[in-house]
């Protein structure tokens, strides 16, 4: 693999690489590489990683008592029955 020297980095650059590799938890040299194939057109598309929002309205909408019934049930439904075991 080649190493390639960039000159000319001014420090307001160099600050922001530096910031943003650190909040994605990425060296800046992970980060750097990143950007360089994303805009050459080389950043292979993931595979296999679909989000889907069809739940999303649901999501924090239930208040206590109905989270409590809805649980009831699932508990219910947990409960094993010695008689069926025999």
């Amino acid at each position: 693999m080649k190493a390639v020297t960039i000159r000319g980095v001014d420090a307001e650059i160099a600050e922001k690489l530096k910031s943003v590799a650190t909040a994605q938890g990425k060296s800046v040299n992970q980060l750097t590489l990143e950007i360089l194939k994303e805009g050459l057109g080389l950043k292979k598309e993931k595979r296999h990683t679909r989000k889907y929002h069809d739940l999303d309205e649901l999501f924090g909408r239930w208040s206590q008592d109905e989270f409590h019934e809805i649980q009831s049930k699932i508990d219910l439904g947990r409960k094993i029955d010695p008689e069926l075991w025999k």
